[in-house]
């Protein structure tokens, strides 16, 4: 029997990750080159092609921190040279080059204002992934996605479903605070969904969780969160499920019943009891 040549073992990575639900396998330069010299320039660093376990592990992994505005020369020369590499293309990045890429982005004219780029927090192999619309004055100051209050809230919602934020990914629309904390207009939006859609394809969640209006507009291409909350969709495969922010519960906090509705049906996509949830809280009662 002939031995088994390198065609074989992608063959069978790909065979393999089909069979468990993946639809993207990133392949090292060299091999890329080697199979398909007519492809985009790869990025020097890409993610790892060795195949996802069967299913993946609770236990946090290296957490992807928020990242503070680096305007040194050398961060400024290195930012550039992965743009060039790149083709400045976001698509086309790993993890690393990627988030060298947002923290000096000037796509859109929130650079002008920022003070850090929120680049999002979290498990960069989490099964869930929450999406907001965007920093405020805390999230700016810090350059870490919901620390305010509305994020001290999100942080209960996902404690309430049996997790911590170091098991999920925390992200948002834009990377970069609009003044006054107003919605993003939609030329800054469509500036910086490019590097939230590479996240979502290197991360590679079972479930998006949509915050708000802001994320079901460019997420879903939807409008009317108060009549789609807790209705489950389809991106590129994903199962998305839009939900209140919470910095609307802090104004209507009859909202919050709704919204651990929402959550329950993200639990039980993921194997978790709602009702332990129930019964830890009446316990501390």
């Amino acid at each position: 029997m002939p031995e088994p040549t390198i065609a074989d073992d992608l063959l069978q990575l790909l065979n393999w990750e089909q069979k468990h639900g993946r639809k993207t396998v990133y392949l090292a330069p060299d091999t890329r080159s080697q199979f398909f010299p007519d492809s985009v320039q790869a990025c020097r660093e890409t993610r790892d092609a060795n195949p996802a376990p069967a299913s993946r592990s609770t236990e946090p992994r290296v957490t992807g921190a928020g990242l503070k505005t680096d305007t040194s020369a050398a961060t400024i020369q290195q930012a550039k040279q992965d743009s060039s590499d790149h083709g400045g293309d976001p698509m086309t990045c790993g993890w690393e080059d990627l988030s060298r890429l947002v923290q000096t982005c000037h796509r859109c004219s929130l650079h002008k204002s920022r003070t850090n780029v929120v680049f999002g927090e979290g498990d960069p192999h989490a099964r869930i992934m929450f999406i907001g619309e965007g920093p405020g004055f805390d999230e700016d100051q810090s350059g870490r996605p919901f620390v305010g209050r509305a994020g001290q809230l999100l942080t209960k919602m996902i404690q309430a479903m049996q997790l911590s934020r170091e098991e999920v990914f925390i992200g948002n629309i834009v990377k970069c605070r609009p003044p006054g904390n107003r919605t993003p207009h939609e030329d800054e939006a469509e500036a910086c969904l490019p590097f939230l859609r590479r996240q979502i394809e290197l991360i590679q969640p079972d479930i998006l969780v949509l915050l708000g209006a802001t994320p079901l507009k460019y997420i879903l291409g939807k409008t009317g969160i108060t009549r789609l909350h807790g209705t489950w969709h389809d991106v590129n495969g994903i199962a998305t499920i839009p939900t209140f922010h919470p910095s609307y519960l802090l104004r209507s906090p009859q909202r919050k019943r709704d919204v651990w509705e929402d959550l329950k049906k993200v639990m039980a996509r993921i194997g978790k009891d709602p009702e332990e949830t129930m019964r830890k809280v009446r316990r501390q009662d």
